[in-house]
């Protein structure tokens, strides 16, 4: 290669502007129907989604909210084979354990629902918030509260298979996650309108509850929904689905510690079998890529030893 040819290729080497200037100008233009898609996917995905989490919140409490989230892997991966994005293979083991851990997340979902077992205090406590735990001592509002949290999952789960989609026909994310968390907020906005019209619950202090809606519109809606679509585009929607385990977590950790928050037996046992069945799902997928690469790689080298040896017969070598 020659120097002139070197300067060229230097010369024509994308910079970090020019790759940001090419996927803004290379932007699909918004048609109706992907204005119509963002808008249901918005109002399911989103606005409907968090409304009724925070509603089963006031019915529930904290660590069985963030204990349920565990079933949206095993409620996505079982959207993803419906729409054919995810594949079982019932006689291998990879498949079997992926069938056997979404029967742990519906075992640990009933377990949360229908049992609550004794309760465990904390033995230590920052501070406590008044009536935190009013709603959570009634059977019917517990198993409406896991109703309603199951709900909002269940629409979770499906936006993040659809989102794969929608990312394909429009893939500018950036864009797509203002766009997305734009409509969200007139949703939400006309919602809170016809439900609520007391103008004193509008009200924001100075205190707690600014900072949560500061940090829900600026971190979760904002930050974490655009780096839940860059993971959805490189690693599939199951994958996104996996991280929610942590979660679990922190919030028991955070309200037992900070509120304290009663955790019942039953919520700690739920949990176990819904982490160990999200972990089987991401076993066995985590295998079946692996077997399929190795099956991939396999063909293509016999295809390419084929190939050579018609090459070199063709030419008399053989």
């Amino acid at each position: 290669m020659t120097a002139d040819e070197i300067h060229g290729i230097e010369h024509t080497r994308p910079t970090k502007g020019d790759a940001h200037d090419m996927t803004r100008k290379n932007a699909p233009p918004l048609s109706f129907i992907t204005l119509c898609k963002i808008f249901l996917f918005s109002l399911f995905g989103i606005t409907l989604s968090l409304n009724m989490y925070g509603i089963g919140l006031n019915y529930a409490t904290p660590t069985l909210a963030a204990a349920g989230s565990n079933c949206v892997p095993a409620i996505t991966f079982f959207f993803a084979l419906l729409l054919r994005e995810e594949t079982v293979k019932i006689g291998t083991i990879p498949g079997i354990v992926k069938v056997a851990g979404i029967v742990a997340c519906m075992g640990g979902a009933l377990t949360l629902a229908f049992y609550k077992g004794p309760h465990l205090r904390p033995l230590f406590h920052l501070f406590k918030i008044k009536g935190h735990q009013a709603h959570g001592s009634n059977g019917k509002t517990w198993i409406k509260g896991c109703f309603l949290l199951l709900t909002s999952n269940t629409l979770y789960a499906l936006s993040l298979v659809l989102q794969v989609r929608l990312i394909k026909t429009y893939p500018a994310k950036l864009l797509l996650t203002n766009l997305l968390c734009f409509t969200s907020a007139i949703q939400s906005f006309a919602i809170a309108i016809a439900v609520e019209r007391d103008s004193k619950e509008w009200k924001l202090d100075w205190n707690v509850k600014l900072l949560a809606v500061a940090y829900a519109g600026f971190v979760v809606m904002g930050a974490a929904y655009y780096l839940q679509t860059w993971i959805i585009e490189k690693k599939g929607s199951v994958f996104m689905a996996m991280s929610s385990p942590l979660g679990l977590m922190i919030t028991m950790f955070c309200s037992s510690f900070f509120l304290g928050d009663i955790t019942y037996l039953g919520s700690i046992l739920g949990g176990i079998l819904l982490v160990g069945g999200l972990y089987s799902v991401l076993w066995g997928k985590s295998k079946e890529q692996t077997l399929n690469n190795e099956n991939n790689m396999k063909s293509a080298v016999e295809s390419s030893l084929s190939e050579l040896n018609k090459s070199m017969a063709a030419e008399g070598v053989l």
